[in-house]
């Protein structure tokens, strides 16, 4: 039987009270993990002509979740907007727990318009403090607070639109820079023992295609439909594990065949 030896081990999720981050959350408690469900709190608003893409889940909804995972799971709330947030959570997670073992960098900003017509350095801001800054930010605690002899591992939650999808070029350049992130950092961090790679999934169903749109997914995917949120979570949890103990620096394409 394969033990991924993570029982014990505590994890920060951000993103982690909903769709993907939940999934993942769920994935890592069932290997015995302990989880801080981050979320991102009181919702800050955008400027008239934007809209927001994602759901953002409530604090008792993260609350009720590290709840439903057990192993002395917590949620916690921050901005990852804010320049300050990534030291103060992963602060709050090691003061909590007393190290940090995996951070899962799943948070993510996607708003709409987002084409190369209706870019605002405002936009691309948002996008890129989130996807791309945050993540170099809370690996960069992450490491500075590790422990002597405590493993580390970073996986990075980027997305096809990294590659090439219209519609989405501030979100989909911000992920390109993460994937970027994601082997630049693995070298660095590599003397260290500590690895980073990236997971970026295809079409996954959260809730957000309807019918139509899924027809759509189904006849472009070649493994056919969209994928479930456990699909990417299993990815992840494989990337964190012992069995992935010499793998860093790398962006597996969980897609079913999509944008390859």
């Amino acid at each position: 039987m394969i033990d991924p030896r993570l029982a014990g081990r505590t994890v920060l999720v951000t993103g982690g009270a909903a769709g993907i981050g939940a999934a993942v959350g769920r994935a890592f408690a069932a290997q015995g993990a302990r989880v801080a469900v981050h979320h991102l709190g009181p919702t800050p608003t955008l400027t008239a002509d934007a809209v927001r893409e994602h759901a953002t889940p409530s604090a008792e909804a993260a609350e009720a979740l590290a709840g439903e995972l057990g192993n002395d799971s917590f949620a916690l709330a921050a901005d990852l907007s804010d320049a300050d947030a990534p030291r103060h959570l992963v602060e709050a997670v090691v003061h909590r727990t007393g190290a940090l073992h995996v951070l899962v960098n799943n948070a993510a900003h996607c708003e709409s318009p987002d084409t190369v017509g209706t870019l605002t350095h405002r936009s691309l801001h948002r996008h890129f403090s989130v996807n791309a800054v945050a993540p170099a930010l809370l690996t960069s605690e992450a490491v500075g607070r590790r422990r002597d002899g405590h493993p580390l591992c970073v996986v990075n939650i980027s997305t096809d639109a990294a590659r090439a999808f219209p519609g989405q070029t501030g979100y989909g350049a911000s992920k390109a820079a993460l994937e970027a992130l994601t082997r630049s950092t693995a070298l660095d961090l590599a003397p260290l023992g500590v690895r980073v790679n990236a997971v970026a999934p295809g079409p996954v169903q959260t809730g957000w295609m309807d019918d139509d749109l899924l027809a759509q997914v189904e006849r472009a995917v070649p493994l056919g439909g969209a994928g479930t949120p456990a699909d990417i979570a299993d990815a992840v949890v494989f990337l964190a594990s012992h069995q992935a103990r010499w793998i860093t620096g790398q962006v597996l394409q969980v897609a079913g065949g999509h944008a390859l």
